[in-house]
């Protein structure tokens, strides 16, 4: 069944940077609308509770954790009006296909993730998502070097920058991560 205006919104930006709070902020007012939310995130995001998507401040909401973005599709309740996706640079590429299918169906769905990885460069499938939502907010933190604004996520290894070479994903928060504006930011190759 094909519902009207669907949508898709895209919530990217560094780690400390509050994607997931303006995500879970902006399920609550649906939810307060009396829409019918369902969350979900990538099962790899193991940090704090499983089936919670959390902030680094500690707010919270109920959420699916799921292997693949394929997974989705078949767990949508026909009463669901909206649909939140954490963590999605996370996901492989069906990701895509799948937000794409949802607002298709009519759905609203709000996605937020990293859209740079540790390196700088566009992470998973987010570029393909940011071109194809209607609404991109992108959000910054504060640089841990200088105060400044942080649009980068920084890796440390041992207190120093990880090589370039590093693998892309381990996951991790305050422990392996800081936020940092683009001159602070390294990457030694």
């Amino acid at each position: 069944m094909q519902l009207a205006n669907g949508s898709i919104e895209v919530i990217c930006g560094s780690m400390f940077s509050g994607k997931t709070d303006e995500l879970i902020r902006r399920l609550v007012r649906a939810r307060i609308a009396k829409q019918n939310v369902q969350v979900f995130k990538p099962a790899v995001d193991v940090r704090y509770a499983m089936e919670k998507v959390t902030s680094h401040a500690g707010s919270n909401f109920d959420a699916m954790p799921v292997a693949k973005a394929g997974e989705i599709l078949s767990k949508i309740k026909p009463e669901t009006t909206m649909v939140g996706i954490d963590e999605a640079q996370f996901f492989d590429e069906e990701i895509l296909n799948l937000v794409k299918e949802l607002a298709r169906r009519g759905l609203k769905v709000i996605v937020a993730g990293l859209d740079t990885d540790f390196r700088g460069e566009p992470f998973g499938a987010m570029p393909a998502l940011m071109a194809e939502a209607e609404q991109v907010e992108k959000l910054h933190a504060i640089c841990m070097v200088c105060g400044g604004e942080a649009s980068r996520t920084q890796r440390l290894v041992d207190g120093k920058p990880a090589r370039f070479n590093d693998p892309i994903v381990i996951v991790g928060a305050a422990e392996l991560y800081e936020a940092r504006c683009r001159a602070h930011h390294e990457v030694p190759r």
